[in-house]
């Protein structure tokens, strides 16, 4: 009787060690299924920041591309440095302040 009673002894001692390791295993597993959540909600959290960075990026593009394409069909209406010089050049010829006048024309031909 003593031998049987060593060996209920043994089994339930070893149901206890195999209830204690499930009951480990089970928190790590808990454990684990609540950091996955975490991190997936992080992760989206993540990926919402990026999209939104990602359309003001778009946005930022679109502005850009809208101003240069304005500013090149608009650069044809601008003068060039060489028909800037020849305006120049034609102002320095025409000097309207040596012209002369018509008193002075008037002056000019009762002297004569």
């Amino acid at each position: 009787m003593n031998y049987s009673m060593q060996g209920f002894d043994e089994s339930a001692l070893r149901i206890r060690d195999l209830e204690e390791k499930q009951r480990v295993l089970r928190d790590r597993l808990l454990l684990i299924g609540e950091n996955l959540v975490e991190t997936k909600e992080e992760t989206n959290e993540k990926i919402l920041e990026m999209k939104k960075d990602i359309q003001k990026l778009k946005q930022t593009l679109e502005r850009a591309l809208s101003f240069l394409e304005s500013f090149s069909s608009e650069i044809s209406n601008f003068a060039r440095k060489e028909d800037l010089q020849i305006l120049a050049k034609q102002a320095k010829m025409f000097q309207p302040l040596e012209f002369a006048t018509k008193k002075d024309l008037e002056k000019l031909k009762k002297k004569e």
